[in-house]
């Protein structure tokens, strides 16, 4: 049946992820790419990316060993603070691959680090991500064009990309099977994820990679309500310790919950104090056995998207009960843009 919300981009974009999952893992040069990525020297492996793009960097880096989640605002504000003598393998994420956070990141790679080895994965074949050139060695992923999001919010993007990185950085696997495997479970998640009500505030929380998948979720939350709902992230020990103070009696709160001990305890504990604290608040615990329930076979790290898909869609009624335009939300406002740009890049000193 179509409803109001099959007019908007987001929409459809959200519900396009299982079939762009399905056929990009038959399509990714998994064996090649791990076999460049072995061949170039490097002494640490970096994820960089803005916003959304760094948060794929600090979900991996929180669920593999070995690898670190460098956000390029980070690293184009002090670069001399990173690019101090190492080689890093830097993995830069962009959608766009166009934002000034990108190109400040090349900027300072070519002044202070112009030899080390640069992978660049993005959903535009147009962008500087795509197009620009490198003194070291480099490789370029261009993901399926049914990736490039229209809509404002960062949905297929975020996830092709973040699963593009596993795949080629943690354990060796069949991808093609693993990737078949996750459209298949969102694929019966997605309706399940429809119908919540609109709470005055969400929150999110979730330990180890699910903790920067709530940091995901509650940004999608912000960005499609154009800040109407405002919403919470933490780390499922890390919430009682003050941030606990932003839950009132309207509030939506997501606990992702882990597969493994003794994470799964602590999230547990953790959904039973705020049923039991805030008896009016909406607590739900989504992962395994939850109230939704999301498998992780393949871990919390593979999972993440899945958990995510539930504040995009959320997201998105929320947004259009609103009465906003969930394709852009801050249209007319002039405050936030689907890809940042306009903010001045101050030369790197070699």
């Amino acid at each position: 049946m179509t409803t109001a919300l099959d007019n908007w981009a987001t929409w459809a974009e959200i519900h396009r992820q299982p079939a762009i999952w399905s056929a990009w893992g038959k399509a990714l040069d998994v064996d090649g790419l791990r076999a460049w990525i072995k061949s170039v020297d490097h002494d640490e492996v970096w994820f960089c990316g803005a916003g959304t793009s760094a948060y794929i960097g600090d979900i991996i880096a929180a669920g593999v060993p070995g690898l670190r989640a460098v956000p390029s605002t980070d690293l184009v504000a002090a670069p001399k603070a990173f690019l101090n003598g190492v080689k890093p393998l830097v993995v830069s994420f962009g959608r766009s691959g166009n934002s000034t956070e990108s190109i400040g990141t090349l900027d300072a790679l070519d002044a202070l680090a112009p030899d080390a080895p640069r992978l660049h994965i993005t959903c535009n074949k147009d962008g500087a991500l795509a197009t620009r050139g490198a003194q070291g060695p480099m490789k370029v992923i261009v993901l399926p064009e049914a990736t490039h999001d229209a809509g404002f919010a960062m949905t297929s993007s975020f996830s092709t990309m973040l699963l593009t990185a596993l795949a080629l950085f943690d354990a060796p696997c069949n991808v093609p099977s693993r990737l078949d495997a996750l459209a298949g479970h969102l694929s019966t998640l997605l309706p399940q994820f429809r119908g919540m009500p609109r709470p005055e505030r969400a929150v999110y929380v979730g330990a180890g990679p699910l903790a920067f998948a709530a940091r995901e979720a509650a940004l999608k939350v912000m960005e499609l309500s154009a800040g109407q709902i405002p919403a919470l992230w933490d780390s499922t020990l890390g919430f009682r310790h003050g941030p606990k103070s932003f839950v009132s009696d309207d509030t939506a709160i997501t606990v992702f919950t882990s597969p493994d001990a003794p994470t799964r305890d602590y999230d547990s504990d953790l959904v039973a104090e705020l049923r039991a604290q805030f008896p009016q608040a909406r607590v739900m615990a989504v992962g395994p056995g939850g109230d939704i329930d999301i498998p992780m076979p393949f871990g919390p790290t593979w999972a993440a998207p899945l958990c995510v898909a539930l504040a995009q869609v959320t997201g998105v009624e929320w947004a259009g009960a609103l009465g906003l335009n969930v394709d852009d939300p801050f249209s007319g406002q002039g405050t936030l843009s689907r890809v940042v740009s306009g903010v001045k890049l101050y030369p790197v000193a070699s």
